[in-house]
């Protein structure tokens, strides 16, 4: 992607070692002339980006990085991509919480107070509401996945009154399709391999975006004072799954495949270690903000947007 930018100033990027991060960080150097990730990792330099060492919850050394910084990106997030233990679902909670947490406690322990702070989200938070249009002013479900969405977001509101002067911008993110890279990744392989039937009923609806428009959004985000709240951001055509999977048959290749009633989802989840409520449950998400305010999808039809990743 060309850059369109004026390239000045600092920007912090937490989370930035996954996919979301990595396929964010490209666009990030080209707008920035200091990217800093906070990692679980080790410190590093790797060209113009810092990569700095945190634990995503408490204060330390890494706070000096983030003096200055222009902007915040907040990506942190355990994976929702596991069986929903005790233990895990404690971790998926209190990784997204404490990310914030720390990010603020920092950000007024060195006296910066940042333009903008982008934060992920998750358009779970509507829980399983069949073919319901949800856009911004949809109600809030029920179950963990709205639970864990709205202890997020509050944490965020309380971020927000803690750095007066900074806009927040809140991206409530779904099915996000990447090139050999998160779930589009395990079902292409399952698809190519004749398992790429409907799944359950086939009616859940899969609120999908293309990541190449996950980034358009967030730089969008960073870049005009207009943007501020919460926006659901997703592509404006989600589909049921019996469509998504066609989609995804005809992109790979295999015209047809058995389908995959619930009870099979939930014995092959186990085997993955995953959770079959990702598959059987969905939600028709519109983003209705993002239209109204004008902004152009590249990838507004899943068909493109299959044939873009998988080509």
């Amino acid at each position: 992607m060309a850059s369109t930018f004026t390239k000045s100033g600092k920007v912090i990027l937490a989370g930035g070692s996954g996919f979301l991060g990595q396929s964010l960080l490209p666009t990030l150097c080209q707008r920035f002339e200091q990217v800093v990730v906070l990692t679980r990792g080790p410190s590093k330099v790797d060209g113009q980006v810092r990569y700095v060492t945190w634990d995503g919850k408490t204060v330390g050394p890494w706070a000096a990085e983030i003096e200055g910084a222009d902007a915040v990106v907040n990506y942190v997030g355990r994976t929702v991509d596991c069986r929903k233990t005790p233990a895990n679902k404690r971790v998926i909670l209190e990784s997204r919480i404490d990310s914030v947490r720390a990010l603020a406690t920092a950000l007024k322990q060195v006296g910066t107070t940042p333009r903008v702070w982008v934060q992920s989200a998750t358009a779970h938070i509507y829980g399983d509401t069949g073919d319901e249009v949800l856009d911004e002013s949809a109600p809030i479900g029920t179950g963990f996945a709205p639970e864990v969405g709205t202890a997020w977001e509050a944490a965020l509101a309380r971020a927000a009154t803690e750095l007066q002067g900074c806009r927040f911008v809140t991206l409530r993110i779904s099915f996000v399709l990447g090139r050999n890279a998160g779930a589009l990744k395990t079902l292409s392989r399952l698809a190519r391999l004749f398992l790429g039937g409907t799944v359950g009923t086939g009616r859940q609806y899969i609120s999908w975006i293309h990541v190449a428009d996950l980034i358009a959004i967030v730089m969008r985000a960073i870049d005009e004072p207009a943007m501020h709240g919460m926006y659901v951001t997703t592509a404006p055509e989600p589909q049921p799954n019996r469509e998504f999977m066609r989609s995804l048959r005809r992109a790979v290749g295999r015209p047809w495949s058995p389908p995959a009633p619930a009870s099979m989802v939930r014995v092959g989840s186990w085997f993955m270690r995953t959770d079959p409520e990702l598959a059987l449950l969905g939600r028709r998400c519109v983003p209705a903000r993002l239209m109204r305010e004008g902004f152009v999808f590249a990838y507004p039809e899943l068909d493109k947007a299959l044939d873009d990743l998988l080509a």
